[in-house]
């Protein structure tokens, strides 16, 4: 599968979770140990690619954010 695209529009450092939104309009949560380069942190702005993965409670996350 092809990794989706999108821009990253929310991200709280003090809790560690942020939101991404796709190129397909679709808003996911992301938790800070997705950023790939292990910074656990990434600006609110960024363009980034990222998989969709199984996330907690069933729902569908973003993860392994790399800045495009």
């Amino acid at each position: 599968m092809a990794a989706a695209r999108g821009v990253v529009v929310d991200f709280d450092d003090d809790r560690g979770w942020g939101s991404v939104r796709g190129d397909d309009g679709q808003e996911l949560f992301f938790h800070c140990t997705a950023v790939a380069d292990g910074s656990r942190s990434i600006a609110v702005g960024t363009a980034v690619t990222y998989d969709v993965v199984a996330g907690h409670r069933g729902r569908w996350e973003a993860g392994t954010l790399r800045p495009c």
